[in-house]
């Protein structure tokens, strides 16, 4: 007889307690939709004790692996049980309260992840993004389980036409981009497949360059620093932050260094952006956070970004000479169904200019890592356009999209915006999972979107509408 298998990942650096009693609860309303689920009742937080939970599927007939995606995690693990089973993938993944504090799970995020990796490699897993109190949890997770799942066709140019004007500002964008240079620092963290990239498919497309350097030459550079760089760091932090002088002063002086790095790097190097492999190594090798550092520099025009997301730079730099300002690269981190917003947040690196006038700016830590500087603060209201270059399913297109960026309280610690799409955002959703979009979407401010398709029309790819 076949039985429903049960897997629940996690990963330590999140709030453990609270993830526990997350699966706990997913595992009681599994008890009433599945009794007798096969798989261990307890989070599985490496590789090792993944292989493990999969290697006892194998004596067992399963008519669906349901993966509890109870915290943010890398698709390493989930590349792994796809290639260990044929059985019908149900991804569960669970919306947490918008506090103003630390992000406990990014459960969200870990879903994005996989989503990506999977539909890239030929699977076509199903999710579901509810609440374990959720009443319809139960009934929509049958429906899963017994195959009745609901994927929305690609929205392809489908979208206002570019005009003459925009056809015009598209090419003039197109030939500025052409001999940049984005810098890579680092390889992107392991299961990050978001973030790889072919650097001559880059310069084929749109005429930039991508130039890779490795985290030791950021590291030294950074310790090159003189005390007059430093200083001048810490008194620009301060001026737009305001005091600095309760936080770990060690390790702000790291991250400080780290600004100084990697503004000479982009110097030396000729470079109009740049993302770096900003953890775990910024933290736990040299000892201070590459987040307000790379922000300080999107707030000077040379847009930073995280985890080696080289598309992510890209989209960057394209949004910043349609925008005339440099972009917010951010994760989607929250849906709310019912409210119809939605949360792009990254742990502090915003520009400063995005901030709203309005709320409270200053330094923070790195929520799981517990190191400064980051930045924190809302994101100010208005018109954003939402896009990125992007390598969803093996093949380029632009995404696209637009909403309203509202005036709100800080939803989660860092720098954070709450948006309300100019489409449903369960249909948004839903087009991102069942399109396995990446987890890093560029923001700016302002409709930009005919520009954008004009510039899709120049490099000869298709537009995927997001809203």
């Amino acid at each position: 007889m076949s039985r429903v298998g049960v897997l629940a990942l996690a990963r330590p650096t999140f709030d453990v307690d609270y993830a526990t009693e997350i699966a706990e609860s997913a595992f009681a309303v599994l008890d009433e939709v599945a009794p007798g689920f096969a798989g261990p009742r307890e989070l599985l937080f490496d590789a090792a004790a993944t292989a493990q939970a999969i290697a006892e599927f194998q004596s067992v007939d399963l008519e669906a692996l349901i993966v509890l995606q109870v915290t943010f995690t890398d698709a390493s693990m989930t590349k792994v049980l796809a290639k260990a089973t044929n059985a019908p993938l149900v991804f569960w993944s669970f919306p947490e309260e918008r506090t103003g504090g630390r992000l406990r799970l990014n459960s969200l995020c870990g879903i994005n992840l996989a989503a990506y990796a999977l539909r890239r490699e030929g699977h076509d897993p199903a999710f579901m993004y509810r609440r374990v109190d959720d009443p319809g949890a139960a009934q929509e997770l049958r429906g899963l389980i017994a195959g009745h799942t609901h994927q929305l066709a690609p929205n392809l140019g489908a979208g206002e036409a570019p005009s003459p004007a925009a056809i015009q500002t598209a090419a003039a964008v197109a030939e500025s981009l052409r001999g940049l240079t984005a810098g890579i620092i680092g390889a992107h963290p392991d299961g990050f497949d978001p973030c790889a990239y072919d650097a001559a498919s880059v310069k084929a497309l749109t005429g930039i360059n991508v130039q890779r350097v490795e985290l030791p030459e950021l590291f030294s550079a950074a310790d090159a620093a003189d005390s007059t760089a430093v200083e001048a760091a810490r008194a620009q932090a301060t001026q737009s932050l305001g005091t600095l002088d309760d936080l770990d002063q060690d390790a702000l002086n790291r991250s400080l260094r780290l600004y100084s790095g990697l503004r000479k790097l982009a110097a030396e190097h000729e470079w109009s952006a740049l993302a770096t492999r900003c953890w775990p190594e910024c933290f736990t090798e040299y000892g201070g956070a590459a987040c307000a550092p790379q922000g300080m520099l999107t707030n000077e025009g040379i847009p930073g970004g995280c985890e080696a997301d080289a598309y992510g730079t890209l989209t960057s730099l394209a949004l910043r000479e349609i925008a005339a300002e440099p972009p917010f690269v951010a994760d989607l981190v929250d849906i709310d169904i019912a409210e119809d917003t939605a949360v792009f947040w990254h742990c502090g690196v915003a520009p400063l200019h995005m901030a709203d006038p309005e709320a409270a700016v200053g330094p923070t830590v790195h929520s799981n890592r517990r190191k400064p500087l980051l930045h924190e603060f809302p994101l100010k209201p208005g018109r954003v356009t939402i896009s990125r270059l992007s390598q969803a399913g093996g093949e380029h297109k632009l995404v696209v999209g637009g909403g309203e960026m509202l005036r709100a309280d800080l939803p989660f610690s860092g720098t954070a915006g709450v948006v309300r799409f100019d489409r449903p955002s369960g249909e948004v959703l839903a087009t991102i999972l069942s399109e396995g979009l990446e987890h890093h979407f560029g923001i700016a401010y302002g409709d930009h979107r005919t520009v954008l398709r004009g510039l899709a029309e120049q490099w000869g790819i298709p537009v995927l509408e997001l809203t």
